[in-house]
């Protein structure tokens, strides 16, 4: 294996973070298994504990199998707006002492920590890090430290639950060398079940295969693979910016006080914006809306939100903005929304008041937008001109 980065990469990530902190609140769920997601048998599970991990139990699985798989779990419907405020208060921690991070989900970080070790010594600075988040939040949370975000990442797995692990570079070969293929980064499904109908169990099968080989058995992607399975990642971290954001705007040809128009074209950009967010697979926090006035006068509102990427959420929340500024009853000359406070992450964090139907859905109504364009399906409501 090849490994010549001269970084020194740090990952954290939350162990089974809703279960965590749902525990936090209630210490009787400690040791049992928990299920958080939506309540009924359509709902969907957003996270679950260890202990329900062993019947089978895993994130995105239909909540009417993870009741049949482990009927004694205790299933909580879970609160965005909690974790949120968690997740929020663990980023604060990370900004206030590394020098480079990046938020990549609600409940992972990664961290350049470059050059630190002549001052500090990366071990004990990251070892000392995370037992301050430990400490100020109560919450576990897992370490990994290395050349590299795929290397880290892994070791982060390796180190859970609540555990810290360095892989040197001297060390990248002989530790990922023996992992399932699974554990690499960016392997789905779909990919796994075709490398191991190739015979193809272990990093180190795959990381002794010609580049070739792989690129012409799983495309340009292979080559991407294939390279982490050798512990290559020149993926640089982030830094993560609260000003993150996705936005759009509407200059009117004619200064109006149509509100039903108004409200019909909001609809229109909270649609195209939200698919903008499940596509590049991103969470919004914050809604922010924007109107100038026929004067030039404008004004904003802004609200944070538990992070969501669905239009149903956002929607009447950009209306609702739009009614709290919209209050001069003046001629409106320029509407705009726009989504912050931007970190990766699925819709599935949404699952706890979504049935599967409205997941499925979503995904379906991207699809069609995804073959033919954003304005292919929309709401009937929004299908005036921008």
């Amino acid at each position: 294996m090849i490994a010549n980065e001269n970084r020194t990469i740090v990952h954290l990530d939350l162990d089974t973070f809703f279960v965590s902190v749902e525990r936090l609140n209630n210490s009787g769920l400690k040791g049992l298994p928990v299920i958080v997601g939506g309540l009924s048998d359509r709902g969907v599970v957003a996270g679950c504990s260890y202990e329900a991990r062993t019947f089978g139990v895993h994130s995105a699985m239909p909540m009417k199998m993870a009741r049949t798989l482990c009927p004694d779990a205790i299933v909580i419907r879970g609160d965005m707006e909690q974790y949120s405020r968690y997740s929020n208060v663990v980023t604060d921690i990370i900004a206030g002492q590394a020098p480079v991070y990046e938020k990549a989900s609600i409940d992972e970080h990664y961290l350049d920590i470059t050059g630190m070790d002549r001052f500090f010594g990366s071990v004990k600075w990251s070892h000392e890090l995370r037992q301050r988040i430990i400490k100020e939040t109560g919450l576990p949370i897992s370490l990994g430290l290395s050349v590299n975000k795929t290397v880290s990442k892994i070791a982060t797995g390796q180190a859970k639950p609540n555990g810290e692990l360095e892989v040197t570079r001297e060390g990248i070969a002989p530790f990922l060398s023996p992992l399932s293929i699974s554990k690499i980064p960016g392997i789905g499904e779909k990919t796994f079940r075709l490398l191991r109908s190739m015979g193809i169990a272990r990093i180190e099968t795959l990381s002794h295969m010609p580049v070739e080989m792989v690129e012409r058995v799983l495309g340009k992607n292979g080559i991407v693979i294939w390279k982490k399975a050798n512990g290559i990642d020149p993926t640089p971290v982030e830094p993560y910016s609260e000003r993150k954001s996705i936005g759009t705007e509407t200059t009117f040809e004619q200064d109006t006080i149509d509100i039903a128009m108004i409200n019909d074209l909001l609809m229109h950009m909270v649609e195209k914006l939200a698919y903008q967010l499940r596509t590049s697979q991103k969470l919004t926090a914050c809604v922010t809306l924007k109107i100038r006035y026929a004067n030039f006068d404008t004004h904003t509102l802004q609200q944070r939100i538990p992070y969501t990427a669905f239009d149903h959420v956002l929607l009447p929340l950009a209306r609702n903005l739009f009614q709290r500024v919209y209050q001069r009853r003046m001629l409106i000359r320029l509407v705009g929304v726009r989504f912050s406070h931007l970190v990766s992450g699925m819709q599935q964090i949404n699952m706890f008041d979504d049935t599967i139907q409205t997941i499925n859905l979503y995904q379906a109504m991207d699809r069609i937008r995804n073959r033919f364009g954003s304005n292919a399906i929309t709401h009937a409501a929004a299908m005036r001109p921008e």
